[in-house]
């Protein structure tokens, strides 16, 4: 400790208020509250204090300390929240995925209502369901509901684009009704609308009774389609709610999260109910945290966990006890604007639902001993490769290029990119052979690298700011001399070697300037350098058929009598998509900036006559 920070300390005062910890660079390192700022931060320098090693470690780092007097418990809790939020301490709890959760939207106040996924609430007289914990499994729930009920499953908009244009391949599936074509009123779309809410209000029964009733009225009119079509969606409504677990018979909206820790690692665990059943649920890896102590983490994480989500149930069921409680109770009711509580059960279904949810967090921490395991594996077969290929240092960074193509047509260049080991998909580049005629794999494979090596953007924090560590070829000894001699122009210096095959087309060593480099088949070497081989071929090949279909679609629409380049062109950015087009009507046509009607006619006649 030094005289500064021992200064500082005589000096605190015995308020609340927040603190922060700052390293050598005066970069802050950690943020926290405290009901007596004197007596919580001396606690950091105790000689005798029994501090956890990450603890200890980061208090070796403190080398300044500042501190902020505040009014009260809850302005210190907010104020701390808000510098963690700008600067992301490095000893704090930072929930990684830093979002804004999805929901449901239904438009009921709409002539014509609409089912929306967003991820933010406002005050515009629509419904909301939610939050989910991801936008898979609200699009799942959408896409089942948009097939019970028969809703559109485009984006027209209504009363504006009735009767425009023909009905599409849904409507002809029979997984639409048909809305388009005015086939349902605006009071019979709101009361289909209506059971979906009470659906998303998990009012099955409510639902279930009302169209059960619809069918009986139906069947009784001798109306017998509409009477099984009622009875197929009575069913599906019946599937849907028994995916999803009903926790409590009560209903509400309710949030249970559980925290647990177990050999310095710790996590949290967080199921969501919204009208009494399970939603969905949510893990969070805290094992960066300073103190592993289950009650310290939970009151740690709960801030951080609302601070990035305007959604707050009125009921929080917690797994432990946590400080200032009455604070965090008075936080989470002011952000949500009317009161929030948060129990810590002891008895009863709700304790057995917190039990289950910290049983989870628990399971959740094993799951990362065995990915640390992996992870450790991936870095030593990392390790291994840059000394088996005498590399000066270890390849965090790895790029590898493949080429693909069709006799020379549609050539097209794949860059994949695996970072310790991992692949790093976000970083994946795809690239139009543009100087090579017909099938030269070499001279495509030189024309890529040089773009790489050499575009404008290196200069910046572009796409390729940052240089590999080693690159690997998907090709042989030709391709490597090629790149070689590409380097030794543009003054490139990193490693490269070519990915050999055998005669059964599998990995088997890898060539450089020296000679071939033997992988034994049993390693994990030999693993890494096969899995990264696979995914440059695959992306390559992904990328060659996504252009060889698009040049196919884009040379069919100009076999049409009187489509040229420039009309095709006009055609594709109006409507989007070939598919489009095809169902489009002869007015829908006509309405593109230089299509005629005889144009739109022979367009409608070609892709109908085709069809029959």
């Amino acid at each position: 400790m030094n005289e500064v920070i021992a200064e500082k300390l005589n000096k605190l005062p015995q308020k609340p208020g927040v603190y922060t910890m700052k390293d050598a660079s005066g970069r802050i390192i950690y943020v926290g509250k405290a009901k007596s700022l004197r007596a919580r931060v001396r606690q950091y320098f105790q000689k005798n204090a029994n501090h956890s090693v990450k603890t200890s470690v980061m208090v070796s780092k403190i080398h300044d300390l500042d501190y902020i007097i505040c009014d009260s418990e809850m302005e210190a809790l907010v104020l701390e929240s808000n510098l963690i939020k700008e600067n992301k301490p490095r000893y704090n709890i930072l929930l990684k995925d830093d979002k804004h959760y999805p929901y449901i939207k239904i438009t009921i106040n709409e002539e014509y209502p609409r089912m929306l996924y967003v991820r933010k609430i406002e005050n515009d007289g629509a419904r909301y369901f939610g939050p989910y914990p991801s936008g898979y499994s609200i699009k799942e729930t959408m896409e089942l509901l948009k097939n019970i009920f028969m809703l559109p499953h485009c984006k027209k908009q209504f009363p504006r684009d009735l009767k425009k244009e023909r009905p599409c391949l849904y409507f002809r599936m029979g997984r639409c009704s048909g809305i388009c074509q005015g086939s349902t009123n605006p009071d019979e779309y709101k009361k289909i609308f209506k059971n979906i809410i009470r659906f998303l209000e998990g009012k099955d029964e409510e639902v279930l009774l009302s169209l059960e009733e619809e069918m009986r009225v139906a069947s009784q009119n001798l109306e017998f389609e509409r009477a099984a079509l009622l009875r197929d969606r009575i069913a599906s409504v019946k599937r849907l709610g028994e995916t999803q677990k009903v926790i409590t018979e009560s209903g509400g909206d309710i949030d249970v999260i559980a925290v647990a820790s177990a050999d310095s690692l710790s996590s949290a665990e967080v199921f969501y109910i919204r009208g009494g059943r399970l939603i969905g649920r949510d893990s969070f890896d805290l094992s960066d945290a300073v103190n592993h102590e289950e009650e310290a983490l939970l009151t740690e994480f709960l801030p951080r966990f609302y601070s990035r989500d305007n959604f707050i149930p009125e009921t929080i069921l917690l797994s432990h006890d946590v400080e200032d409680a009455k604070s965090l109770e008075e936080y989470l009711s002011q952000k949500r604007g009317k009161r929030a509580y948060m129990k810590v059960p002891v008895r009863g279904d709700n304790k057995k639902t917190v039990d289950m949810a910290y049983n989870n967090a628990l399971k959740n921490i094993e799951n990362y001993k065995t990915t640390k395991v992996r992870e450790k594996l991936i870095q030593a077969s990392v390790t291994e490769l840059a000394r088996i290929l005498k590399l000066d240092v270890i390849p965090d960074r790895i790029e590898s290029y493949d080429i693909s193509h069709t006799g020379g047509s549609d050539s097209v260049a794949s860059m994949v990119v695996f970072e310790n080991g991992r692949p790093s998909k976000k970083k994946y580049r795809r690239f139009r052979i543009k100087t090579v005629e017909g099938a030269n794999d070499t001279a495509s494979l030189r024309e890529v690298i040089y773009r790489r090596f050499t575009h404008e953007s290196r200069e910046k924090d572009g796409k390729f700011s940052r240089l590999p560590d080693l690159i690997l070829l998907d090709g042989g000894k030709g391709q490597l001399s090629a790149i070689l001699a590409l380097f030794e122009e543009i003054g490139a210096d990193v490693p490269v070697f070519g990915m050999v095959k055998d005669d059964k087309h599998r990995t088997r060593a890898l060539l450089g300037e020296d000679g071939e480099v033997y992988l034994n088949p049993v390693s994990s070497v030999y693993n890494l350098v096969a899995n990264i081989q696979e995914e440059v071929h695959r992306f390559a090949i992904e990328y060659h058929r996504s252009m060889h279909r698009k040049n196919t679609i884009e040379s069919e629409l100009e076999k049409i009598e009187g489509i040229g380049k420039q009309k095709r062109i006009a055609l594709l950015k109006h409507f989007k998509s070939i598919a489009k087009i095809k169902t489009a009507s002869v007015s829908a046509l006509a309405e593109v900036k230089g299509i005629g009607q005889k144009d739109a006619q022979n367009i409608f006649e070609y892709f109908n006559q085709k069809e029959k």
